[in-house]
């Protein structure tokens, strides 16, 4: 299970939105050799929120620990990167074999991605109401 430190900012009945107390860094440095940090901040300049289960009923303010399970996060990945990517090549290959061309492939290759991210989108949505992530505890 991986789990981080995060700040409950709202809570309601049975779950919390919590912010991550952690910076963009990974920690051995405080953000100061890498630039780590500079570039989440580029990329992301306001804090996102998340919503998890509080079986612990933690208020607003408390520092938590949340856990998240190690499937759930290569399962995002595949999602977001494999099935786009995967769906991008076969319809290049059906384009080019279909057609014989390279337009064909191209347009097949744009097809297969679009639809790829399309059906990412369907997943996430039908998995939304499912929690993946909970606050263990109280730090």
């Amino acid at each position: 299970m991986l789990e981080t430190r995060v700040i409950v900012m709202q809570t309601e009945p049975g779950v919390a939105w919590v912010q991550a107390v952690q910076g963009g860094s990974c920690d051995a440095c405080q953000g100061k050799g890498c630039s780590s940090s500079k570039l989440g901040q580029l990329f992301c300049s306001k804090p996102r929120q998340f919503e998890v289960d509080n079986p612990i009923a933690a208020q607003v303010g408390e520092e938590v620990l949340v856990g998240v399970a190690e499937g759930t996060v290569l399962y995002g990945i595949a999602m977001l990167y494999v099935l786009p990517l995967a769906l991008l090549l076969l319809g290049g290959g059906i384009g080019q074999f279909w057609l014989g061309s390279d337009g064909a492939a191209a347009l097949g290759a744009l097809l297969g991605a679009g639809s790829g991210f399309v059906l990412a989108r369907w997943v996430a949505r039908r998995r939304r109401g499912q929690a993946t992530a909970c606050i263990l505890r109280r730090v």
